[in-house]
């Protein structure tokens, strides 16, 4: 069965805080969308993810980087000569006028003159999200939906938020911060899945997104130990929302470190090779 080899990983991870420890890196454990669902749902709950290899065409993803990258050309984010959908950054540019999408909707830094960075870049990486290649095509590919329907049991009552995240980032820039997707959904329930969709290939040590091992149960206990500090000392429903977002990091971060976060929980980060067509689905409370 593809869950049941796991390669081993052997070359050094570094994050925002460091350099991690052998003891502190895992891999992510493979899954095949094919097999039975019962399986596949099990291993969801009891890892707080689901790394399914292949589930989208190949190259409807590859066309999807191309449309994007083709897009914030105009910026000159592109190494001269390369193919959009090679997606390859100048390296004689700055990277700092070409924040990731994270940062970018911040209080962006600015050059010597005083001008915010980011210009046309954030402009264009922003603007992507409204595309129809990409909300239209990419957000609502057949194939995840489909399988999102099964898996879950919503059929045909599968809906996808209105707002998602189409996020870059370019080489040596600062990486995103430790979270868990129900922070930025506390008005809402926790009954969603995020489906995170690499647009390409990323190799181990090349920015993919890392989780923490049985982080969902973590951020479940984190959550629930607020919620009842909350009500013991008398805060309203929407008080507790509101005091639990200014108790987060800038951003709604956990923490802006890793190698820290994971030193402080005794929980291992898990990373791998993504391939194009690879999707990991987690739980609102996954790290």
């Amino acid at each position: 069965m593809p869950h049941a080899v796991i390669s081993p990983i052997s070359i050094p991870l570094y994050v925002n805080d460091g350099l991690l420890r052998p003891e502190q890196v895992g891999s992510l454990r493979p899954s095949s969308p094919h097999e039975p669902l019962d399986d596949l749902r099990q291993r969801y709950e009891h890892d707080g993810y689901l790394f399914l290899k292949g589930l989208l065409p190949r190259e409807d993803v590859l066309k999807a980087r191309e449309a994007y990258f083709t897009f914030l050309s105009p910026s000159g984010v592109l190494a001269p000569g390369t193919l959009p959908v090679e997606g390859i950054f100048d390296k004689e540019k700055d990277k700092l006028d070409f924040p990731g999408m994270w940062f970018c909707t911040g209080a962006g830094s600015t050059d010597a003159n005083g001008r915010p960075r980011g210009g046309l870049f954030v402009d264009l990486a922003l603007q992507a999200h409204q595309e129809p290649w990409y909300k239209d095509k990419f957000c609502k590919h057949p194939a995840l939906y489909s399988f999102i329907s099964k898996f879950t049991g919503w059929g045909n009552n599968t809906l996808g938020l209105t707002r998602s995240l189409l996020r870059n980032n370019t080489p040596l820039s600062k990486a995103i911060g430790v979270h868990y997707d129900q922070i930025f959904l506390r008005h809402g329930g926790d009954t969603n899945i995020t489906a995170w969709v690499p647009m390409g290939d990323i190799s181990l040590d090349g920015g993919g997104l890392i989780y923490l091992e049985r982080g969902h149960t973590l951020g479940a206990d984190l959550e629930s130990s607020f919620y009842k500090l909350a009500k013991e000392t008398g805060l309203s429903e929407e008080e507790t929302r509101n005091a639990f977002n200014k108790n987060m990091m800038s951003g709604g971060l956990l923490a802006d470190g890793p190698k820290e976060f994971s030193e402080v929980h005794g929980r291992k980060w898990l990373s791998t090779n993504y391939e194009a067509g690879d999707v990991v689905l987690h739980t609102p409370y996954t790290v």
